[in-house]
């Protein structure tokens, strides 16, 4: 080849050897795309197919406006580092740190763009998943060259949007996927085993009642549990935030609910329980604490679980005031032992999360409104003017943790009575931003029966009489349903109760109209011999307007159901891409009214009708728990937002993609099961779901996971399942 001399070789494509000739030389180039560009990103040719850069390879960083050009020829790597990259805005020029760390693939092509859909793609592709990209491209509504092509340049607004919106949700599951490279090694795999959502064509949620990680799973093999050094460490203090007891308090009231055999009464509770948890159904309770053994088959006492009480239990993380801010006084230290139980039989058979919170403080109510919208009740100043809802009363904070001012009936310690606060069902004007106005954080009913309240008379027999202080005002706030719908993906909310419920509306009278099925929460009707134990704050959807029981009866319908059209819907195999199931009371496990025996064999058996339906080789089903139904848990809950995430609860993923007998540690909460669903349907993310991940990173925590660490797409073929 002819020499050039120094200096004159031509760069772009040629190199120039010792001597001054020139040598033909290849360079990639690129742009890396986000939602925006990314600046400063190490990009590589993966020379070993390795999926990262290991320095010995061609590379080169990403300028502000993305562009890459790197030498040689072949497959590339981007890497984005935490901190370090930044994310430029391609209309105002916004520099932003990125806050994940995020690996990237390119086929090599020249000129191609990378992202987040791309390396989607190329690793469904690698695993031989080619007709996942069309559905991909269907899913997310654009064509499968839009989705290789730069999101930014779309120039259909509507198309830009959605690609932008997948751009931002695949960011998080390769997040999450690099993350688990720091555990698993295998950086290939796990980009790989995150992409395939579209193989998970029916999601079932089974919501059942108040129970914490360590009350049912603490001895689980493998998991974070009461044998961890972290939980022998933690006493319990009194309201003083200092003083250690030296035996907890009694049960007050007893430890068994009314009715049950054996009794434990609160003086046989009285001074026989070290500090510490202790198992409520020990064999040897007799000669241990001096009372007849508790089997799981029988109900114990409620517990006080409520917003502002269990932000002061987690005591900013401590978890050292569960007594201190309890009515049942030690009773909240007691666990069972869950290898006695069908549920365990399937968390050691599928996977198991030991890192699951509830989403918000506090009770029911709340966090069944969470699972759907990711938000908190509104209530008008209107209706506070004139209903008169109880308020939660505020006194000086704690180490920054907020605190309910005491009644004057209040003892000073927990070892002579049980709390009594200056407690209600909503919260102070603005407690959550300053404009924010009035919100409901604990239980106040539906506008709509079936509710707790009776109508105002017999004309309005469908709906709550609204003068009540606590009949909420009818919900307007965007749920998951919304977005569902707005985007042809069937749902449904299924309930046991709930077809007796609405068929037998209140008279008006605080009855109902008829003896034969009685559902209703106050405690007169429970004498009748067929009363059912139905919890309408359990029922979500019907607080939203859009439910109204005349406007909207075709809604109601469609979407809120019976347990009975959930077992036909099994069988049938015609169950929503997207169904929710809430037990009835006796067999959803809450403490004060149903045992854990009958709430283990209810959520079995429809496990396994659902393993029996046609529809299971592409189901996901998660089993979790409201929230911690004041139960002690010993693992700190990560600083989130005003709203929670509160007390760390069991969650079970069953499902041909589930990790098989795995115990997943992945960070997540109550939300993280709308973070699946937004992710496998590329809906919109929830305003809530973005705030609390905002939140939990301007706190130094890291954002939480949407279930994707508990699946194994690629070893589900293992077992026969998939196309």
């Amino acid at each position: 080849m002819k020499s050039l001399g120094p200096g004159l070789c031509l760069v772009a494509a040629l190199a120039c050897a010792a001597d001054g000739h020139a040598e033909q030389r290849f360079e990639t180039h690129g742009v890396v795309a986000g939602e925006g560009y990314y600046q400063n990103a190490l990009v590589c040719i993966d020379a070993n197919h390795n999926a990262r850069c290991d320095g010995r390879e061609a590379s080169t960083h990403t300028d502000g406006a993305g562009r890459f050009s790197v030498d040689g020829r072949g497959p590339v790597v981007v890497e984005i580092v935490a901190g370090i990259t930044r994310l430029v805005d391609p209309v105002s020029g916004t520099r932003t740190s990125v806050a994940d760390s995020l690996t990237l693939r390119g086929s090599g092509r020249d000129g191609a763009v990378v992202s987040a859909v791309g390396t989607e793609l190329q690793a469904m592709l690698d695993a031989g998943e080619n007709s996942a990209v069309a559905r991909l491209a269907a899913r997310v509504g654009v064509g499968v060259d839009q989705l290789l092509d730069d999101p930014n340049t779309e120039s259909d607004a509507a198309a830009r949007s959605a690609l932008l919106n997948e751009v931002h949700l695949a960011s998080l599951r390769i997040a999450d996927a690099v993350a688990d490279t720091r555990r698993d090694g295998d950086r290939v795999e796990a980009l790989r085993n995150r992409l395939a959502l579209d193989d998970i064509r029916n999601i079932v949620v089974i919501y059942a009642e108040n129970r914490s990680f360590d009350n049912l799973f603490g001895f689980f093999p493998g998991a974070n549990g009461l044998r961890s050094r972290a939980a022998h460490s933690i006493k319990q203090v009194d309201r003083d935030g200092a003083t250690l007891f030296a035996n907890l308090p009694p049960a007050w009231n007893g430890l068994t609910a009314a009715g049950q055999t054996p009794v434990v009464t609160q003086a046989e509770t009285t001074g026989v329980w070290p500090n510490a948890p202790f198992q409520i159904d020990s064999p040897d309770a007799q000669s241990l604490y001096g009372y007849s053994p508790v089997a799981n088959s029988v109900i114990t006492r409620d517990l006080y679980h409520r917003f502002f009480e269990n932000a002061m239990q987690i005591d900013g993380g401590k978890n050292d005031q569960y007594v201190a801010w309890a009515d049942s006084g030690g009773l909240v230290m007691g666990y069972f032992d869950g290898s006695q139980t069908r549920l365990w039989d399937l968390a050691k058979k599928y996977a198991l999360a030991d890192n699951f919170f509830q989403a918000a403080y506090g009770g029911s109510f709340l966090n069944h409104q969470y699972l759907v919208c990711a938000c908190v009740p509104t209530v008008s100043a209107t209706f506070v003017s004139n209903n008169k809802p109880s308020i939660n009363v505020l006194g000086a904070a704690v180490n920054g943790v907020p605190r309910l001012a005491a009644n004057a009936t209040q003892a000073p310690s927990a070892l002579t009575g049980p709390t009594s606060l200056k407690t209600g069902n909503v919260a102070p004007l603005d407690y959550f931003g300053a404009g924010d106005g009035y919100r409901a954080v604990n239980t106040m009913q539906p506008a709509y029966q079936p509710s707790g309240n009776a109508p105002a008379d017999a004309a309005d027999a469908l709906y709550a009489d609204p003068s009540k202080g606590n009949t909420l005002e009818p919900q307007t706030q965007t749920h998951i349903g919304d977005l569902l719908g707005a985007k042809g993906v069937s749902w449904a909310w299924y309930a046991g109760g709930w077809a007796a419920a609405v068929a037998d509306p209140w008279d008006g009278t605080g009855a109902t109209a008829t003896t034969t099925t009685i559902y209703k929460t106050n405690a007169s009707n429970t004498s009748d011999s067929t009363y059912v134990d139905f919890q309408a704050h359990h029922q979500p959807f019907n607080y939203f307007a859009e439910f109204d029981p005349v406007a909207h009866a075709d809604a109601r319908r469609d979407h809120l159901k019976d347990r009975a059209d959930l077992l036909n819907d099994i069988a049938e195999g015609t169950l929503p891409a997207v169904t929710f199931y809430k037990p009835v009371g006796f067999q959803n496990q809450h403490p004060g009214y149903a045992n854990l025996t009958d709430g283990d064999a209810e959520i079995a058996d429809v496990i396994d009708a659902l393993q029996h339906s046609p529809q299971w080789r592409h189901m996901l089903v998660v089993v979790t728990y409201d929230e911690f139904g004041g139960q002690f848990d010993h693992v700190a809950p990560p600083k989130g937002d005003l709203v929670g995430p509160g007390t760390r609860i069991p969650a079970i993923i069953v499902s041909p993609y589930a990790r098989r007998g795995y115990v997943d540690h992945t960070q997540y909460d109550t939300a993280s099961i709308l973070r699946f669903i937004t992710h496998r349907y590329s809906l919109r993310p929830l305003p809530g779901l973005e705030a609390r991940d905002a939140a939990l990173l301007g706190n130094g925590e890291v954002r939480m996971g949407y279930l994707g660490g508990a699946l194994d797409f690629i070893g589900a073929t293992r077992y026969g399942f998939g196309d």
